[in-house]
C-alpha cells in the first residue's frame, strides 16, 4: 500500500525509451459573487478556509511545486510537479490524490456547508432543504444507527428468502425497491440511431470485482482469494446460513459469468453494442431466463425492445442463470444486498465494507470522516437541489462568457486543424466540419432543475431513505421510455469536478466545480488557462472524434460517415498511439500495464485536444508575440499548464484498481504522454534525440 510516485523517466527506463520508434459562510450582496473575491487567499493550506478555491502562484502555476533540477526531456512530470510530489503526502483517507482531489474535497466542503444549513423539518411538506436534511443527518445520526445493528437488512433478506424459485428470483432481479444484482443491467437512454427518442438498453452485469480480469487472470489469485473472505463475511454478519459453503458457491457463479463477460475494450465498440431485440424475440435470443417476468418487475414490460449491448455474453448468462440452483442464486442476491446497504449500517458492516473494498482494494489507510460519506450520500439522493444552491454562491455570470469564449476558440482551432490534415479526404472533412459545426454546449449548470417533489424522505430512515431514491430515479428514467429526448438534461451536477462529452447529443458540457484553478483562473496567465481547462475544452471536443464518438454524425446518429481510405488512415495512427501507451511500465507493478484499446479514446482525447488547445493559443495573440513570463514563453507556460492539472499520487493497490477497471490513463502519464507527439513541445523545451522522452518525427502519432 505504498505511495506510488512513478516518473517518467523511471518509466521509461524500464521498457519505454527503446521506442524512438469530474457554501462559503461568507454572505455576499448579490447571489453571483465575483471569481475574485472566490479565489482570494490559498484555501485551507493557508487561511483554514476550505471553502475558498486555492490560486496557483501569480500567474498560475505552482512554480514552489517545480523541480527545476529536473530535466523537461527526461521526466516533464517530475519537472513540473516533482517538489510538490515529494513533499505531498496522500491524505490516510484516499487512496489517490492530485487537481481532481484538490477540487472535489473544495466541493465537498462547500456542498457540506449548504446541507448542514438546512433544518430538520417534514421531509412531506418542507421541500427540498428538509428532504436533504432528513438524508444528511439521519446517516449523521451514528448512534441511531449503531443500535439498530442488521434491522434494516433484514426486511430484504426475507425477500431473498422467500424468492425460492428461478422465476421469482427474476422478478426479484428486476426490482427498483430493494438492493440487489442482476445479470443484466438495463438504463433509459437516448437512442444511438434516434437521438431525439429514448429508448431501453441492457448491459451485461453480475460481477463484485467490477471486472472480469480479476476473476481470470492468475495475479488476481489474492483479491479473489480476500473477496471470498468477505463474501463469507458479509453474509455471516447478515445471519445467511452456511456463510462459508454460499461463500464458495457465489464466487463460483460470479467466475463463471465473467468467462461469459466482454472485455472493457469490446464493450467499447459502438459499432458492435448497438443491437436491438424485440421483447417478442428475445426469449427464443436469449432461453432460459424469464424475461416477461424480469421486464415486468422492473416496470418495462410494456415496452417493444432493448437495445443490447454485448449480444454474445446475454445468452450466456441466460443460460448460467437458468443452470445455477435457487440456493445459490439466493446466495449471491443476498450477499449483494448486504454489500450495497453496509456503508449505511452500523460499524460492523460498515467496517467490513472499508476494510475490503477501500482499503485491500484501493489502498486507502483510514475511513473517510462521517461528513464526507454523508455528503456523498445526500449528492447521489438529490443532487441537482444542492446544485441549485451552488451555483448560486460559486458560479457568476463572468465565468460562463470567459468560458464561452475559451469554448470558441478552442473549436474554431479545432476547425482550422480540420483544413490542414493531409491524411483526410474532402468527403470526410465536410462531414467533421458539419459535426464540429452542430456542437451544443452546457457551461456551468442547467437551465433547469430537477423536480424532487415526489421522491418521499423520512427522518431518520438512511436506509429507506436510500431505497426510495433509488426507485425515484429509476421511474424518473423509464416513465421517459419512447418519449421525446430531452435535450437540456445535463448528465453531472453542477457541483461535480469533471467534464464531459455526450455523442447522442453531440454535445460538451463543463459543470461549474472544473472551472476553478489550477484548470481556470481568469487572473491567470491566458497560456496557463489554455494549457488547463483550454486542454480540457480540446478534450471533449475530440471526443467527437475519437476511435468511438467519431461513429456519430453531427445530428448524434450512429453511422458511418468515413471513407474507408480514411477510416483505415485513422485507425493506424490509434493503434500507434495505443502502443505508445501500452508500452509504459510500472515498477511496482510489473504485471500491470495500460489497456491501449480500453484507453484509446481518452488518450486521443488528450492528444488532441491539447493539440487544437496549442493552436487555440496561437490565434488568441493575433498575430502578437507572447509575453515572457518569469523566464517561461508563451507556450512553454501552456505545456506547464497542461502538467500541472495532471498533479497525480496513486497508492499502489489504487493504481492497479485503475489499470484493471479504468478507461483512463493514470494521470501523472496524461502529463507527459501526449506531449511526446506534438513538435512545438521539443522547441520550447529544447528535447532532443537521445533524451528519455524523445520520439523521432517520423514516429510520432497524428491524427487531429
Amino acid at each position: 500500500m505504498k505511495k506510488t510516485l512513478l516518473t517518467a523517466a523511471t518509466l521509461l527506463a524500464l521498457g519505454f525509451a527503446a521506442q524512438a520508434s469530474a457554501h462559503d459562510t461568507h454572505a455576499c450582496a448579490d447571489e453571483a459573487c465575483s471569481l475574485q473575491w472566490l479565489y482570494e487567499g490559498a484555501g485551507d493550506s493557508a487561511g483554514g478556509n476550505t471553502t475558498v478555491a486555492t490560486r496557483y502562484g501569480s500567474w498560475g502555476i505552482d512554480t514552489a511545486g517545480m523541480d527545476r533540477a529536473t530535466a523537461p526531456g527526461a521526466d516533464f512530470f517530475g519537472y513540473v510537479n516533482g517538489t510538490w510530489a515529494e513533499n505531498t503526502p496522500i491524505p490516510s483517507d484516499q487512496s489517490s490524490y492530485g487537481s481532481f482531489r484538490v477540487l472535489r474535497d473544495l466541493s465537498e466542503a462547500r456542498v457540506r456547508a449548504l446541507v448542514e444549513g438546512h433544518a430538520l423539518g417534514d421531509p412531506a411538506s418542507g421541500g427540498d432543504g428538509a428532504k436533504i436534511a432528513a438524508v444528511y443527518r439521519g446517516f449523521m445520526d451514528d448512534a441511531a444507527i449503531e443500535q439498530l445493528g442488521a434491522a434494516p437488512l433484514q426486511p430484504m433478506l426475507a425477500r431473498i428468502r422467500q424468492a425460492d424459485s428461478h422465476a421469482a428470483l427474476a422478478a426479484l432481479m428486476g426490482a427498483r425497491d430493494t438492493f440487489n444484482v442482476t445479470l443484466f443491467g438495463l438504463g433509459v437512454s437516448d437512442d444511438q440511431r434516434d437521438p431525439d427518442r429514448y429508448t431501453l438498453y441492457m448491459s451485461q452485469s453480475g460481477l463484485g470485482l467490477g471486472d472480469r480480469e480479476m476473476y481470470l487472470r492468475d495475479n488476481f489469485a489474492p483479491q479473489r482469494e480476500r473477496y471470498l473472505a468477505y463474501i463469507a463475511q458479509l453474509l455471516e454478519l447478515g445471519g445467511w446460513n452456511d456463510p462459508k459453503g454460499s461463500a464458495a458457491a457465489v464466487l463460483a457463479l460470479e467466475t463463471r459469468i465473467a468467462e461469459a463477460h466482454w472485455t472493457r475494450a469490446e464493450s467499447r465498440d459502438r459499432d458492435k453494442t448497438y443491437n436491438p431485440v424485440p421483447f417478442d424475440r428475445i426469449e427464443s435470443y436469449a432461453p432460459g431466463f424469464p424475461w416477461a417476468t424480469y421486464f415486468a418487475a422492473a416496470g418495462v414490460g410494456d415496452g417493444d425492445r432493448a437495445v443490447v449491448r454485448q449480444s454474445t455474453a446475454i445468452p450466456k448468462l441466460a443460460k448460467i442463470f437458468a443452470s445455477a440452483d435457487v440456493a445459490t442464486l439466493q446466495a449471491w442476491q443476498a450477499f449483494h444486498a448486504i454489500d450495497e446497504a453496509a456503508p449505511l449500517l452500523s460499524s460492523p458492516f460498515a467496517n467490513a465494507h472499508f476494510e475490503f473494498r477501500d482499503k485491500f482494494l484501493s489502498g486507502q489507510l483510514e475511513q473517510r470522516e462521517r461528513w464526507k460519506r454523508g455528503v456523498a450520500l445526500v449528492e447521489g439522493s438529490l443532487g441537482e437541489a444542492i446544485g441549485r444552491e451552488y451555483v448560486k454562491l460559486y458560479f457568476p455570470a463572468d465565468a460562463k462568457a470567459k468560458m464561452d469564449a475559451l469554448v470558441a476558440n478552442v473549436k474554431a482551432a479545432m476547425g482550422a486543424r480540420l483544413d490542414t490534415l493531409e491524411w483526410m479526404s474532402p468527403a470526410t472533412k465536410a462531414e467533421a466540419h458539419a459535426k464540429l459545426a452542430g456542437f451544443g454546449l452546457k457551461i456551468g449548470h442547467p437551465e433547469k432543475w430537477r423536480d424532487y417533489s415526489s421522491l418521499q424522505v423520512a427522518n431518520g430512515d438512511v436506509v429507506g431513505n436510500a431505497l426510495r431514491s433509488r426507485q425515484f430515479e429509476w421511474d424518473y428514467r423509464r416513465a421517459r421510455l419512447g418519449k421525446q429526448v430531452d435535450k437540456a438534461e445535463w448528465g453531472m451536477t453542477p457541483q461535480t469536478v469533471n467534464a464531459y462529452y455526450n455523442s447522442v447529443k453531440n454535445e460538451i458540457v463543463f459543470p461549474a466545480a472544473i472551472l476553478q484553478p489550477p484548470f481556470f483562473d481568469p487572473k491567470a496567465d491566458p497560456a496557463v488557462n489554455y494549457g488547463g481547462i483550454g486542454g480540457v475544452i480540446g478534450h471533449e471536443i475530440i471526443h467527437g472524434f475519437d476511435d468511438q464518438g467519431r461513429k456519430s454524425d453531427g445530428a448524434g446518429v450512429l453511422r458511418d460517415w468515413w471513407t474507408a481510405e480514411d477510416a483505415a488512415k485513422f485507425e493506424a495512427q490509434a493503434a500507434k498511439l495505443g502502443a505508445q501507451y501500452e508500452a509504459f511500465k510500472f515498477p511496482q507493478l510489473p504485471d500491470m500495464h495500460i489497456n491501449g484499446r480500453t484507453a484509446m479514446g481518452e488518450n486521443i482525447g488528450d492528444l488532441g485536444g491539447l493539440t487544437i488547445a496549442l493552436e487555440a493559443y496561437r490565434r488568441s495573440l493575433g498575430g502578437k508575440p507572447a509575453p515572457v513570463i518569469d523566464g517561461f514563453s508563451g507556450e512553454q507556460r501552456l505545456f506547464l499548464g497542461w502538467a500541472q492539472v495532471w498533479r497525480t499520487l496513486w497508492r499502489d493497490d489504487a493504481l492497479r484498481q485503475q489499470l484493471v477497471n479504468g478507461t483512463h490513463s493514470p494521470g501523472h502519464i496524461r502529463a507527459f504522454a501526449p506531449l511526446r507527439n506534438i513538435d512545438a513541445w521539443y522547441s520550447a523545451f529544447d528535447v532532443k534525440e537521445g533524451d528519455p522522452l524523445y520520439v523521432a518525427p517520423e514516429d510520432r502519432v497524428r491524427i487531429w
